[in-house]
């Protein structure tokens, strides 16, 4: 490669900008061993996630470990902490990394995670067609990760404790719990169809607008958290007096930092960008730059510099800084959610993207030379043919934002609408016209999001508003069209409790008893929801007095290999009620054994026994009942009636000041 001068000119988009960059030869000959290695560790890491599935598929197809395996091991999972105070895999692999930042500094980013592997694997094949993507530098918009990373993390705890009380009394705080297995892996990721698509926003298209880093840059909620800590850490990448500023390290950054500048200006990489991939230390020729320790990035610039600092130069003037940061918003508003379908990662790279190319649509209309790559999209002052593409293509993908955010505000605006109504109704209030005027009218809001199929405004139809629709419908009591409504949510999820239950609550206002055990018995489903649904009818038959048909339902599930726990403890109520009281102990005895936490069953267990004149043994098991249910009221209510019926008055007051205490509190 034929050497360049030190004082070259590099074409922006809007104007010429002297960057003072020398460039040496191509460097042939030094192996790049640390770029091979940090690939060795990514695809290891890649294999140990591929892995983890495999074990929890194994697991669900031959009951190893129960069917449940470790929860993800993935960083996103620690927003249930913030939610829930939810203790899980990911956010002790979370914290692990975060506290590691503040050693080795922005290391995770680089070596241990898997989205940067794809970025990497993406930039590797686009320099194979000779594409080499230009970082895209925005002030403003630096700031998105870390934004994000607030809203994802600290948001939920700061609403809970801080806004709830005076907004949402009644969101009681759950506590903490450990969380460190699951039978249902996937349920907080994406299906296929939308994997392949963050993928290719997230891998291709983010490295190709924005940079070799692109997501990590402007998407990475993770990274929002990581940049602030390594400005504290002792390890960075630093530089000896072997430095020739060459400019080989600048050159071979993917992690688009400028650290020829960097070194010469403080002795050391202080950009938080820096994600310690080693790609500079491995270019410089004459081994001059290394990772070690020393004073930070934070306490180092405080100092003197070695050097007068280089002004770093942006894209976007401040004007515009601030125009794009409002049309990323609203992009990442209008994609997130939508079609039920998009998550948070998705929608702020997908945002991201959209703000450079409306940026680059501008300068097409405003500058008059444009370039986007090897493709000249203006020239002097004429659009080219590619330009032109390109202003139809940005032009449509705007439109679609558009679209896509009118059907997310609306339906958003109906979800909230509808909720409210069915509280109304979830708490008594009887529902006047107005509230009927007013569910009939959120319904045909949500008709007007539909998909275009059903001659709505959407490219299709989000599920949550069709599960929506259908609870109004039911709560305005045409319960043949809710159904009808919830269907194309069945075939979509057909494993999904929650809509399972739905929909056989409204088979059982329709339906006579025999055709819903009909219907029960030919649901299309996994084998835990099924028995989900059938303890459901079990429990409805008890509580309409068809006490055999119940038992029918039940006893089944009792006798399988590995019996429900549930439908044994249901059993066990069901034969002491009907007087077959040894039959019903023995079950709640076997109950018990099992799950030795459950209160309510050490109660039935002690009212058994108590009936059967072994007061002794009714008092221990009532006792162990107060024990395991700690402050559960239901409980101590009735352990206070037991020894009230019992004559110990004096227990019973006791458990009853203890309740009143509970109560007061609470």
């Amino acid at each position: 490669m034929p050497q360049t001068p030190s004082n070259s000119k590099v074409r922006s988009d809007s104007e010429d900008v002297s960057v003072a960059l020398p460039v040496l030869g191509d460097g042939s000959g030094r192996s790049l061993s640390m770029g091979r290695r940090r690939a060795i560790v990514l695809a290891i890491v890649q294999l140990l996630i591929i892995i983890h599935v495999v074990i929890w598929v194994l697991s669900q197809e031959y009951g190893w470990f129960g069917g449940a395996t470790i929860t993800p091991i993935e960083p996103s999972e620690g927003m249930e902490f913030g939610k829930n105070g939810v203790i899980n895999a990911g956010l002790i692999f979370f914290v692990l990394a975060l506290a590691s930042t503040l050693v080795f500094g922005r290391w995770f980013c680089g070596w241990g995670c898997h989205v940067v592997l794809l970025q990497d694997l993406c930039l590797w094949l686009l320099r194979r067609v000779h594409v080499r993507p230009r970082a895209f530098r925005s002030r403003f918009l630096l700031w998105a990760p870390l934004i994000l990373a607030v809203y994802m993390f600290l948001w939920p705890a700061f609403y809970r404790f801080v806004l709830a009380p005076f907004i949402q009394p009644n969101l009681g705080w759950p506590g903490f719990s450990v969380h460190l297995t699951t039978q249902d892996f996937w349920a907080t990721f994406p299906g296929v169809s939308i994997a392949i698509v963050f993928l290719f926003i997230c891998g291709f298209a983010t490295v190709y607008f924005l940079g070799a880093k692109g997501f990590c840059t402007y998407g990475c909620p993770y990274g929002g958290f990581f940049a602030p800590l390594d400005r504290f850490a002792p390890g960075s990448i630093r530089v000896t007096d072997d430095c020739h500023q060459c400019g080989k390290c600048t050159a071979g950054c993917t992690s688009n930092v400028r650290v020829h500048d960097e070194v010469r200006t403080w002795g050391m990489v202080t950009d938080p960008g820096c994600m310690k991939t080693m790609d500079c230390v491995d270019n410089c020729p004459n081994d001059a730059l290394y990772f070690g320790f020393g004073t930070s990035a934070a306490t180092t610039m405080k100092s003197s510099p070695r050097a007068e600092p280089v002004h770093r130069k942006w894209d976007l003037s401040t004007g515009e800084e601030w125009s794009f940061a409002l049309i990323c918003l609203l992009a990442f508003l209008a994609f997130r959610g939508a079609y039920g379908a998009v998550p948070v990662l998705m929608a702020i790279g997908a945002a991201s993207i959209m703000t450079f190319l409306i940026w680059k649509f501008w300068r097409v209309l405003k500058d008059a030379n444009v370039n986007l790559h090897r493709w000249q999209l203006k020239f002097h002052g004429r659009v080219k043919q590619p330009g032109a593409i390109f202003l139809v293509l940005v032009g449509a993908l705007i439109i679609f934002t558009v679209q896509t955010g009118v059907v997310n505000w609306i339906g958003w605006g109906a979800m909230r609408s509808g909720h409210a109504l069915r509280v109304t109704v979830a708490s008594d209030q009887p529902m006047g016209e107005a509230d009927r005027a007013r569910a009939m009218a959120t319904v045909g809001w949500l008709d007007r999001v539909s998909g275009f199929d059903r001659g709505g405004l959407g490219i299709a139809t989000d599920p949550n508003h069709d599960l929506e629709a259908a609870r109004l419908l039911a709560v305005l009591g045409d319960h043949a069209a809710a159904q009808t409504r919830l269907q194309p949510v069945i075939t979509l999820f057909p494993d999904d409790l929650a809509v399972r239950r739905f929909e056989l609550q409204l088979v059982m206002l329709q339906l006579s008893p025999e055709q819903v055990d009909i219907h029960v018995g030919a649901i299309e489903a996994s084998a835990e929801v099924q028995q989900r649904l059938r303890l459901d009818v079990a429990q409805w038959h008890l509580a309409s007095g068809r006490v055999g048909t119940a038992e029918a339902f039940i006893r089944p599930m009792v006798e399988t290999d590995p019996p429900s726990m549930e439908a044994m403890k249901l059993l066990a109520v069901l034969l002491v009620n009907t007087d077959r009281v040894e039959e019903g102990r023995i079950l709640i005895d076997r109950y018990l054994q099992r799950v030795p936490n459950d209160a309510h069953a050490w109660v039935t267990l002690a009212q058994v026994l108590v009936n059967a004149n072994e007061r002794a043994e009714a008092d221990v098991a009532m006792e162990t009942a107060i024990e395991v249910a700690g402050d559960d009221p239901t409980v101590l209510a009735e352990a206070a009636r037991y020894y009230r019926a019992t004559g110990r008055d004096a227990r019973a007051y006791e458990l009853e000041l203890r309740l009143q205490r509970l109560v007061g509190s609470g």
